[in-house]
């Protein structure tokens, strides 16, 4: 019988959105939990870290957002073919990590003179990102090998942010361009992308 997912995040992509795609991606239903903000408070106490997301698998609650996307990704096939492809794309989806929470503080930071500052930050930080992530690219349209796997989706992820900030960055890279590319056009993930309910970040 096959494992029954439930995730709780925010209305929102932020760090959830990983999880939602990996599962798209792979064909899987789960429950898509969303809560408001308002709701938060009276619910963070009874959860086990004290944040979202949450994935609750047959029973048993996982905590932290890498690794309920790694393990989702691991159980849906997406993780990599070998302990060095999945170290592989482990190694990417890392390296990718760091820009979330710059850009999250971007996004919510209500002083303009600060938000400037910050917002030079991030795009200092985006350019040698993907410097980093398209020398270690693979030629084949992906991330990793010759497939679609989860770091490529964590990657459309933070480049769909990006691209908000600022359009047409993700082609200044020919080869995280490709995978981007064939992120967005895969056939599953572009029906999740249209019935998708339009959130800020």
């Amino acid at each position: 019988m096959a494992p029954k997912y439930k995730l709780t995040y925010f209305d929102a992509r932020g760090r959830g959105e990983p999880t939602r795609l990996i599962f798209a991606a792979a064909g899987v239903e789960f429950e898509d939990n969303r809560l408001t903000f308002e709701e938060w408070p009276a619910i963070k106490p009874t959860t086990p870290m004290g944040g979202l997301p949450l994935l609750e698998v047959d029973g048993v609650t996982l905590c932290q957002s890498l690794a309920i996307a790694r393990f989702a990704a691991r159980d849906v096939g997406l993780a990599g073919k070998s302990n060095l492809e999945q170290a592989q794309a482990d190694m990417f989806v890392d390296e990718i990590s760091e820009l979330l929470p710059k850009m999250a503080g971007l996004f919510f930071e209500k002083d303009e003179a600060v938000k400037a500052e910050k917002q030079k930050e991030v795009e200092e930080l985006i350019v040698k990102t993907y410097t980093i992530l398209e020398k270690l690219s693979g030629s084949a349209g992906y991330l990793v090998g010759n497939r679609l796997l989860w770091c490529d989706l964590i990657f459309f992820n933070i480049a769909s942010n990006v691209e908000n900030l600022k359009p047409g960055t993700v082609q200044n890279y020919p080869k995280l361009a490709k995978s981007y590319e064939n992120v967005k056009l895969n056939s599953r993930i572009a029906a999740y992308l249209a019935k998708r309910k339009e959130t800020p970040f």
